[in-house]
Parts: C-alpha cells; structure tokens; sequence
C-alpha cells in the first residue's frame, strides 16, 4: 500500500501524512513540484524524527510519477468522489493519492484514477484537511487488507 501526494502546498500537513506513513510502514510517493521549500522547518516540526524512517519516493512531475508507478491501482481521495471509502474495497497493491490543498489534482489526474473515494461530511461543510483525510482513509484501507497490528501493545 502507498500513499501519494500530488503537490502539497502545506509543508505541517505534508510533514504530519510522511509521519502517519512511517507509522503505519506505509510508503509515500511525492509529486512535485511542491508549494515549500522541501527543508522548511515546519515540515520537520510537523514530521519530528519520523521523517528519517519514511519510505519516500520524489519524482519531480507527474509524467515521472507516472512513469515509475508499478503494479496496483491508483485511488483519488477527492470531494467529488463517487463511492465512500468505507464502501470501497481495497487491496495492499493500491495507492491513494491525495490533491493539493489549496486546489485538488487538475482533470488529467482525475481521469487517470481507477476509482474516487469521498469521505461523507456534512453538506455545510468543505472539506476536511488533507492529512486527517489521508489518515482516516488509509486507516480503513489497512483494516480491509488485514495490515493492522504492526506489533503488539505493551
């Protein structure tokens, strides 16, 4: 399973979705270019020492990330979704991509998805933010495929 962003604007909730992937042992592609500076310190704020145990892959466009992707399907998680991530059946080959903050992923993205999934919210509401979306989807994903317990509580 992995976890893409498609040119994150905000470098707190860039850094706070590469932590939730290192705990979580899943694996990140990002598609830049990005909205920050890729050292700016409120990623690392954000991130704290997780970001050193991260699974990360940068590409530098689009075109490379798509040019490198491997096997598995590619899920938009999107408002304009049209089926809920909890009705949606996952696989462990899949990858979610989440869009950029300030402006979604652009039409060629959409289309180039198998399958966009929404978070039912209520209508009065916009959105959610990105990395609590990204971490509630990826946590419904994970129990599906059977990921869940990476070690045992203490």
């Amino acid at each position: 399973m992995r976890l893409a962003l498609f040119q994150p604007d905000i470098p707190q909730n860039t850094g706070t979705m590469l932590r939730l992937a290192a705990c979580l042992g899943v694996a990140v592609d990002l598609i830049e270019p990005c909205g920050f500076v890729w050292d700016d310190r409120r990623l690392r704020r954000s991130g704290m020492d997780y970001l050193k145990g991260v699974d990360l892959t940068r590409h530098e466009s689009w075109a490379a990330f798509r040019a490198a992707r491997g096997p598995g399907r590619l899920l938009l998680l999107t408002t304009a979704g049209e089926i809920a991530y909890t009705d949606f059946r996952f696989r462990p080959t899949d990858t979610l991509l989440v869009g950029r903050e300030s402006a979604g992923v652009p039409a060629e993205v959409h289309a180039a998805a198998e399958a966009r999934l929404v978070i039912p919210i209520l209508a009065s509401a916009r959105a959610l933010n990105v990395a609590v979306a990204a971490a509630m989807a990826l946590g419904e994903a994970r129990r599906q495929v059977k990921l869940g317990r990476l070690r045992e509580a203490s």
